[in-house]
């Protein structure tokens, strides 16, 4: 009996085994292929960062390459490589030394995240590196946005491997359970494809895990909750390519959809101009339409169109697919409406003292408070009577603000 897990056992061992990742396997063959026919140039990139979320099978696709060109690998651990000095001890000799198994060998650095950035050298050094290799380096990435990657982008070539989808999982475990001789209900491998989110290498592991079971039909498997930050949302909405997938972009976004719609209003400019700019803030206002809908009408469902328009809407504007790296901003309404709540909170602590001191409701001390605010600022006795704080009391003493919003 193997100890192997299913994941190790049908790791893909040629570029056909590889399923869903189409485009960058083409991207790597090419970048590869070249640099061992000796077709790489001065101005040409001698690396290639495969980026993308855990468990796509960037590892995999490296091994695959090398296995498929026949080239001995030589792979390092970005995390053992952390600034300068470890990069000149560890990966500069790998760099300069021949393959002693092989004419071909490729350098594998995983998990580049983990280099320092410019303030230890980390980076800077590992460009110098790349530079003066005879040698492909591959590169593995979850966040290839990163700031401190900045550098790095615009000296490799870059291939993201997709999140798969949950069909294609589906025919790959099937074609595991009939090679192990193992049958499941259909529902079960379905429900296992769906769970995994598109790591494919978290689906095997359930497989295998289902498969010991005494009763599989009885199967709860945790959501698995793969979270997305609003940066990495916003780029494969303004980025990536109209899909049903870009409709599920937020659902992963700890974040209200109203928050969100403020993020997307502040960085369309970002990335769109002319006539996309015109189409994507079309697309936001209809979102904001059935915003306004929702609450007036409290018909929640209408919640579907603000979706889709902020997603599949403002991604389907733009003409063309786009690269390169743009830095998003936070939008400065939130901090204006903070500013604002901040000012309104002060009003009323200072209103709710009055009313509870002098007996008056305190709606009716908030509609007189301009009477209210300078009774108080011209009479100290009155401020310490109501025990105001030093924040209400320069609040009380500030000039007379316009609120323009």
């Amino acid at each position: 009996m193997t100890s192997q897990t299913f994941a190790e056992k049908y790791r893909p061992k040629t570029f056909a085994d590889i399923k869903g990742q189409e485009q960058a396997v083409e991207i790597a063959k090419k970048f590869v292929g070249e640099f061992n026919l000796g077709k790489i140039t001065k101005s040409q990139k001698k690396a290639l960062v495969l980026h993308g979320a855990p468990g796509t099978g960037k590892t995999t696709l490296a091994h695959v390459i090398a296995l498929e060109t026949k080239s001995e690998i030589f792979e390092l651990n970005a995390s053992d490589l952390r600034n300068k000095s470890k990069l000149q001890e560890t990966l500069k000799p790998a760099i300069e030394q021949q393959s002693l198994m092989s004419n071909n060998k490729i350098i594998l650095i995983d998990e580049v995240d983990g280099i320092s950035g410019t303030d230890r050298g980390g980076i800077t050094e590992l460009l110098y590196l790349i530079e003066g290799t005879t040698y492909p380096v591959i590169l593995t990435a979850n966040d290839i946005w990163s700031k401190k990657l900045a550098p790095l982008r615009k000296k490799a070539d870059l291939a993201q491997l997709k999140e798969i989808n949950y069909q294609t999982i589906k025919d790959v475990l099937f074609n595991v359970l009939r090679k192990e001789n193992l049958f499941l209900n259909q529902n079960i491998i379905t429900k296992i494809a769906v769970n995994a989110k598109g790591d494919i290498r978290a689906a095997l592991n359930d497989l295998q895990t289902v498969s010991k079971m005494k009763e599989p039909q009885l199967l709860e498997l945790d959501e698995r909750n793969k979270e997305t930050d609003i940066f990495n949302a916003l780029k494969i909405i303004f980025k990536g390519k109209p899909s049903n997938e870009i409709l599920r972009t937020f659902d992963s976004v700890n974040m209200q959809l109203d928050e969100i719609m403020l993020w997307v209003e502040e960085n369309i400019p970002a990335e769109y101009s002319g006539q996309e700019l015109a189409k994507a803030y079309d697309a936001l206002s209809r979102a904001d339409v059935f915003k306004g809908r929702i609450y007036k009408q409290q018909y929640w469902r209408f919640l579907v169109y603000e979706n889709i328009l902020l997603s599949y809407g403002i991604c389907a504007s733009k003409k063309n697919i786009k690269t390169g790296f743009t830095s998003y901003k936070r939008p400065t309404r939130i901090l204006k409406i903070w500013l604002n709540n901040q000012r309104t909170a002060k009003k009323k602590t200072i209103t709710e003292k009055y009313a509870r001191l002098v007996h008056v409701g305190k709606k009716r001390a908030l509609n007189e408070f301009p009477i209210i605010k300078q009774i108080i600022k011209s009479n100290e006795n009155i401020q310490k009577e109501l025990r105001l704080t030093e924040e209400e009391i320069e609040y009380i003493n500030r000039p007379v603000e316009i609120n323009y919003f």
